[in-house]
């Protein structure tokens, strides 16, 4: 079984109404060394959808580490939405925004426009839905 954090979210629902609700996060995605090296040398990064995306072409490892990550991610927002009676959509996009939130500088990030950024000292461009 997986080891999860929970994580604090406004999940945003419809009629502009925000619900808190609490996002798991794979603690283990946070402490392998291969997601922390493909993440700080800028071949992966978030994405609007809450996702984890590929800056660059990536490697079989990378590529298999992403998706399981994403899985993970999928599964935490399905099982969240259906308590908090929302849509798994709504539930990643406000969870994506979050997450780029919560990036460090020198880290990746994908726009609302979908290029990717780098982090730097400012806040990131995010969507303008965003809690």
């Amino acid at each position: 079984m997986f080891d999860y954090v929970n994580k604090k979210a406004a999940l945003a629902v419809m009629g502009g109404v925000a619900l808190t609700a609490i996002v798991a996060v794979p603690v283990m995605a946070q402490r392998d060394p291969a997601y922390e090296a493909a993440r700080s040398s800028g071949k992966i990064g978030e994405k609007p959808d809450g996702y984890l995306g590929y800056v660059s072409s990536p490697s079989p490892a990378i590529k298999a580490l992403v998706e399981d990550i994403n899985i993970k991610r999928k599964a935490a927002y399905t099982r969240k939405a259906q308590e908090t009676n929302s849509t798994v959509e709504q539930f990643a996009f406000t969870s994506g925004c979050n997450l780029i939130m919560r990036t460090e500088p020198g880290e990746k990030y994908q726009t609302p426009a979908g290029t990717w950024n780098t982090r730097d000292s400012s806040a990131p461009v995010r969507d303008s839905r965003c809690p």
